[in-house]
């Protein structure tokens, strides 16, 4: 069942549902506490639920040093610096668009890599669906584009250093992932990878937050969500996916979640949805369809 392609094709969806209610919940959290004080506590309870649930159930832990180290290394690279990277970059005056446009480049990164790193070819028709897709998003994202003044950018050059270290780091761990960390339960991988995002985010947040944090009805609500479906659902089913598929085919549902996010917006603050907008997900759709075919 896991490996049948029914599985490949739904499972992505699911994930990419999930991983777009990120951007929604990102938003209620930032009224209420720091973003790196904030995923330090989302890290902390993740990796402590999982631990409870991987030893409550027995289930085994990396035998040797080695992968140990790999899963401490994938940790920080998939967790830590990507969503502290993007979370600051934000907070911190990155237009939502440019970091959404930024965010799209990893498709485009992956597909570079992965000959090179892990053997996987990228045929014309995937090149094809990677390019639509990124045009796609660019016309998803054309309405916060609109009012960003590239003279202002020079302004948030480290917020975008930081966003694309973010996005960099997400690419590689993800190779890293899928090269290094081929077997093992994945209840204890992802706690040690927890654990190690939570080692690498605490001390940053720290240092650079005077960690606020505002406990109330929705700031429970909103760790709740973001601990459950999204650090325990959406990347226990992207790690599993990952195992199980190629990285560059993966990588290109991602460029559903601006379109995704740009719905669930309307649905839930009233935003308008532009016809160029609903054009691009249209073009988004079909450049993932054309890229995640065999």
């Amino acid at each position: 069942m896991l490996s049948s392609p029914i599985f490949l094709r739904i499972v992505p969806l699911v994930f990419t549902f999930l991983w777009s209610s990120g951007w929604i919940v990102a938003g209620y959290s930032a009224q209420y506490a720091d973003p790196l004080t904030f995923l330090s506590v989302r890290f902390a309870s993740a990796a402590v639920l999982l631990g409870a649930l991987s030893w409550a159930v027995g289930a085994p832990w990396p035998a040797t040093p080695r992968a140990w180290l790999n899963c401490i290394i994938a940790g920080v690279l998939l967790h830590a610096l990507y969503l502290c990277g993007v979370w600051w970059a934000v907070r911190h005056g990155l237009p939502a668009g440019i970091s959404g446009l930024i965010a799209g480049l990893q498709p485009i990164l992956t597909a570079l890599l992965a000959p090179a790193l892990v053997g996987e070819r990228i045929s014309a028709i995937r090149w094809a669906g990677i390019v639509c897709g990124f045009l796609g998003i660019a016309l998803v994202l054309e309405p916060k584009l609109v009012g960003v003044d590239p003279v202002a950018l020079w302004g948030i050059l480290i917020p975008v250093a930081v966003n694309l270290v973010g996005m960099v780091a997400v690419t590689f761990g993800s190779f890293f992932q899928k090269a290094r960390i081929v077997s093992g339960d994945l209840r204890t991988v992802t706690t040690i990878q927890y654990a190690a995002a939570v080692a690498f985010t605490l001390p940053l947040a720290f240092a650079l937050e005077p960690m606020r944090i505002e406990w109330n009805l929705t700031m429970a609500l909103v760790l709740a969500w973001s601990v459950l479906a999204l650090s325990l659902g959406a990347i226990g089913l992207y790690l599993l996916i990952l195992r199980r598929g190629e990285v560059s085919r993966i990588a290109t549902f991602l460029y559903l979640v601006p379109a995704l996010v740009a719905v669930e917006a309307w649905i839930l603050f009233g935003e308008t949805l532009a016809p160029l907008q609903i054009a691009g997900m249209a073009l988004t759709i079909i450049g993932v369809a054309l890229a995640s075919r065999k």
